[in-house]
């Protein structure tokens, strides 16, 4: 079980990364901080040209039902192994 601490101090970690990941990975760190944080998407999916905000709510929206217990867990992993690359 990770605690809200343990998130948090992830959350700091990622912005401090040795390298930055690959915009997949991005999409991933987003997407699981957004479900652990908010739960499941909301909103109308966004349209036209703005593909950044596009690929950012079904990275999310790809998270739906996930509990922000699990997506806390995902993210804290996540970290953990992008800070030991």
């Amino acid at each position: 079980m990770t605690t809200q601490e343990e998130f948090e101090a992830a959350a700091q970690r990622a912005q401090q990364l040795p390298s930055k990941p690959s915009n997949t990975v991005l999409l991933q760190l987003y997407a699981l901080y957004k479900q652990a944080t908010e739960g499941d998407v909301t909103g109308t999916r966004p349209s036209g040209f703005d593909f950044k905000a596009i690929a950012k709510y079904d990275a999310w929206a790809g998270l739906s039902g996930k509990s922000k217990e699990s997506a806390r867990q995902e993210y804290v992993a996540l970290v953990d192994s992008l800070m030991a690359n």
